[in-house]
Parts: C-alpha cells; structure tokens; sequence
C-alpha cells in the first residue's frame, strides 16, 4: 500500500498555493499594464517572475515566437522537442516513427520532432533575437520522478546530472534540412551519452565536471534555498492571513479569481491576451506610420 509522504504533499501545496497566490497577488496588479504597452508589461512581468524564481508556462506559437522579437525581449525559451515524456506507450510510437523513416530505434530518448525545432529557430534567427542553442542532456542515478504522483509520495530524486553545450547562432546550419539533421544528430549524441551513464558506475557523465563559479558556490545556493523557502512560507502564510481578517483583499482576490477564469474561457489564457493587444498596439503604429 502506497503511503502519502508529508514533505511530498508540503511540496505540492506549496508549489501550487506559491502559484495561485503569486498569480493573483504578484502578476495581478501589473495586469492594466498590458493594454498600456505590452512590451513594458512583459518588461515588468519577466522581472517579477525572475524574482518569483517559478518560470511561467507560455504556449509556443509562431505569434509568440515572433512577439518577442518585435518587442525586442531577450528571452529564454525552453524547448522540448520530443514533445512527451519517456513511456513504454511513447517509446513504441518512437520506435515505430524509426522504422518507417530509416532511423535508428532509442532506449533513453525520443526520436525529436525537428520541424517545430526548425520553424522555431529560423523564426528567432530572422528575428535577430538568437544567441546560441544550449543543448541540454538531463539523467537520473536513482529514480526518476515522472508525474506528481511520484512527488506525492516523496520520491524526489537524490541527484540529478546535468550534460550542457553551448552552440553559437553561427555554428547552426542555415537551411531548414540541415537543421533537421543536426537536431537528430544532437540526439544520436544524447542516447549514447545516456546509455554510457546508466551502463557506468558510478553513474556519471564521462567527462571533467565543470568548475563552479564562485557566485555558484554550495553555500549560495543554500542560502538561496532557504530564503526562497522562508519568502513563500510567509507569502502563503500571509495570503491566507489577510483573506481571513481583511474584507478588501477577500474582494480583490474574488474578483481577480472571476477574471481569471473568464479569461480562460474567453481568450484562452492571459498569454493570448497579452499577443492581442499586442497585435493592436502594432496595428496602430502601422496605421499612424
């Protein structure tokens, strides 16, 4: 019989209670500033976000892609180009994509659906708001915590290993076939990189770890920790305090939970307005030009 873990369940809350909170009471106010000027809204909603130290859930779409370049945003967009986590069920569709395109059958990875990778990167290319591809390999000694379910339970992973190389906007190939072929040799790269991990013993990257910064140190990163985990305590803490004892801020948060919800249903998701108004701020300028 499996047992709900108390640090699991404080983690979950916390992550979703930190999320909720800070949605309404961090991002919420700022939410006006959106049909002033987009991009100061974004401007101002990437460094509370930074700040919150919890990165925002965007859908990628071409029109997102293209916004960020348009407002001139650097950004950091992280792309999973499988498209779905490592199944038994994923890896039968992996494999059977492989045999009907000539290529290899994975163990560790999926095969990576390069036209979204492609589109993706000629769209930031053309743009000029491409630095470099940071290819990023990511592996589990223990266990491998694969839905919330696990986290429920307390599986947290002990160690996780990180492989990072960086390539430059101009080592990239410039057609779209050539940028196929280098994303499936990327990961040609990373099944072996991960069938040599998990086959070693110690289970580790075959090659010199990287020296840490010193802005990097352990001791920064556990300061860190645990400021981060004192500030949302007491952010909950006092969230939950005020909607208790104070009659405005009970209304403040029903009528931001209502907009919320509305504009889900209406727009689709605050990202989407944010792209709207975006579109007419353009439009206007096209016009006035």
């Amino acid at each position: 019989m499996t047992m709900v873990s108390l640090r699991g369940l404080c983690f979950l809350l916390t992550l979703f209670l930190g999320s909720f909170f800070g949605s309404v009471f961090m991002l919420g106010p700022v939410l006006p500033l959106m049909l002033l000027s987009p991009a100061w809204y974004r401007w101002v909603t990437d460094r509370i976000v930074a700040t919150w130290l919890t990165l925002p859930v965007v859908r990628r779409s071409a029109s997102w892609d293209t916004y960020f370049c348009h407002i001139k945003e650097p950004l950091q967009l992280l792309l999973f180009p499988e498209g779905t986590d490592l199944t038994e069920n994923t890896r039968a569709r992996s494999d059977e994509f492989a045999e009907k395109n000539g290529l290899p059958k994975y163990e560790y990875v999926l095969h990576p659906r390069t036209t979204g990778f492609t589109f993706i990167v000629d769209t930031l290319r053309k743009g000029d708001n491409l630095d470099a591809v940071h290819d990023i390999t990511v592996a589990y000694p223990q266990n491998i915590p694969q839905t919330e379910r696990h986290l429920l339970l307390g599986l947290f992973p002990r160690e996780i290993h990180f492989h990072v190389r960086r390539f430059s906007a101009a080592c990239l190939p410039s057609s779209a076939e050539q940028l196929q072929r280098w994303c499936q040799e990327r990961w040609r790269e990373k099944e072996q990189r991960l069938c040599a991990f998990y086959r070693s013993e110690p289970r580790r990257f075959d090659q010199p770890e990287a020296r840490v910064p010193p802005c990097k140190s352990q001791l920064r990163v556990a300061l860190i920790k645990a400021a981060s985990l004192l500030y949302w305590s007491a952010f909950i803490t006092l969230c939950c305090a005020g909607l208790w004892l104070w009659t405005p801020l009970r209304l403040y948060f029903l009528l931001m939970v209502i907009f919320f919800l509305c504009q889900q249903r209406v727009t689709g998701g605050v990202e989407l307005m944010e792209l709207a108004c975006h579109r007419r701020w353009s439009g206007a300028q096209v016009k006035q030009d």
